[in-house]
């Protein structure tokens, strides 16, 4: 009699110690966050983000990239990356919300891009207690930080790392690969009408000279200024990379074939870059590099 109750009492007692395990175990999945975001603001949160705001395509595409894309419940247009990213359902765009669509997803974190999106409007969300964190990569430190961030945000931090370490890992095998090539001076056009280029705290300009390529406008104090055609052609480069108002669309670089005394033109050397690979900071930001590696090489050997 006495074994009989011995053995009901095992499977009791195990079970015992697994619920208490489970219990002990469940608060690492939602256990609280405090965390510094890009501006330095410190933020606390109760638990781990379950529903998550993207306000920027690029954080939609990171946020994919660590295994956390099933918890963004709205997006900002152009959030086309991965083609999952496209079933989310929108609260309008970067620099413009629809602030009630975007409440009454019932978020508990929005994500938000610190120069990009308007700022009265976020202002406004915080107002309504809806925590914000907010990102501003501008190099490839920056990128994986960000990774690491995110997972921190969403739990997420075993696939936050490993994002992390081969994006880390590329970029280091490209630096080997080019470091010791002759450089060659480039002109980066992001837009046409302003004509737009980028200085050396950018992301692409970095990008740039782990290629072996001198930005020719690094020197210049905002990070995306205006500038004019005359400055451009005085400053004749080497090369003109540029991508466009879409993934294959390279008009903007064939504008500059009117001007044939441009070294680059005689050398036929405008390079189209697909926009969505560099104009934003995500681990594809090493596909871009990569193009960008090629072309300038081509150059070199041509």
């Amino acid at each position: 009699m006495h074994q009989t109750r011995f053995w009901v009492v095992l499977p009791l007692l195990a079970l015992q110690l697994a619920l208490a395990a489970s219990a002990l175990a469940a608060p690492l999945k939602t256990a609280a966050v405090e965390i510094t975001d890009d501006t330095g603001q410190v933020l606390q949160l109760a638990k781990t983000a379950q529903r998550m705001i993207s306000l920027s395509p690029h954080i939609t595409e990171n946020l994919f990239a660590i295994g956390a894309g099933d918890l963004i419940v709205g997006a900002v247009e152009y959030s086309d990356y991965p083609e999952a990213a496209k079933q989310i359902p929108l609260i309008g765009g970067y620099n413009q919300l629809d602030i009630e669509g975007l409440v009454a997803l019932e978020p508990d974190l929005i994500i938000a891009w610190h120069s990009g999106n308007p700022v009265a409007q976020l202002e406004r969300l915080a107002g309504l207690g809806i925590p914000i964190y907010y990102t501003e990569p501008r190099s490839f430190a920056a990128v994986s930080h960000e990774l690491r961030q995110l997972g921190r945000l969403t739990g997420k931090e075993a696939q936050a790392e490993q994002a992390a370490l081969a994006f880390e890992e590329g970029a280091e095998q490209l630096k080997a690969e080019y470091a010791q090539q002759r450089p060659v001076r480039v002109f980066y056009q992001v837009w046409e009408q302003p004509l737009m280029t980028l200085n050396g705290e950018h992301l692409i300009s970095e990008g740039l000279s782990l290629c072996g390529g001198v930005n020719i406008f690094a020197d210049l104090n905002q990070l995306v200024p205006v500038i004019s055609r005359e400055v451009v052609l005085a400053q004749n480069p080497e090369v003109i990379m540029g991508g466009g108002m879409g993934e294959d669309t390279p008009a903007w670089l064939e504008s500059w074939k009117k001007y044939p005394s441009l070294q680059a033109v005689q050398d036929k050397k405008l390079y189209f870059i697909p926009p969505s690979l560099v104009q934003r900071p995500t681990p594809r930001f090493l596909q871009g590099t990569k193009i960008m590696c090629d072309k300038l090489q081509a150059a070199r050997n041509s």
